[in-house]
């Protein structure tokens, strides 16, 4: 599981800002086991952005914080040689982090870092209870009768979360399965 936060701002973004990944929390899920086995943060350092007041108040990362962060190239290349994101099938809740991926690799002409085959938790979620749309993770986590653990828009802490509901879905047999080509078996 992935979970970003990203630079942002109570309105538009400052003239010359846009918004970048400033965390990527990962938790790596054990399938056959279906449990959460690791939790980890990497702490990304803005190139063309900084860390609003908002944002602080929101992830609880300020400038001084994120500055000792790694470059964003440097963070995508430690999610494939660390965590082998490039081969394992990988999810988040909902569609931004995927996109904002997409988005800050192309900008910034790095390679994207994660295999093709992505699962959107939030909306597996909504069809495993028969609803049209998907609901926030928060809210999900108290339909699912889980605890919200650590800090909510923290992305380690969110990433572990989402896990905690993927693990609930695979309980469920609700959640997709991968063939041995990472590839989901509908």
């Amino acid at each position: 599981m992935v979970d970003v936060e990203a630079t942002c701002w109570t309105g538009r973004p400052p003239a010359g800002q846009v918004s970048e990944i400033i965390e990527i929390g990962l938790t790596v899920v054990d399938t056959e086991q279906r449990v959460r086995v690791g939790k980890h943060r990497i702490l990304v350092r803005p190139e063309r952005s900084t860390v609003s007041a908002f944002c602080t108040e929101l992830t609880g990362l300020t400038q001084e914080e994120v500055d000792g962060g790694v470059r964003f190239t440097e963070a995508c290349a430690q999610l494939e040689t660390e965590h082998f994101a490039d081969s394992r099938v990988w999810a988040s809740w909902g569609d931004y982090d995927r996109k904002q991926f997409q988005r800050q690799c192309e900008a910034g002409r790095v390679r994207y870092p994660f295999g093709s085959t992505h699962v959107n938790a939030k909306q597996q979620f909504a069809v495993a209870r028969g609803w049209p749309k998907g609901i926030g993770m928060h809210r999900a986590l108290e339909v699912a009768q889980l605890p919200l653990e650590g800090r909510h828009h923290s992305g380690a802490d969110d990433a572990w979360n989402i896990a905690a509901l993927v693990v609930g879905l695979m309980t469920q047999q609700a959640w997709p399965e991968v063939d041995g080509g990472g590839g989901i078996r509908g």
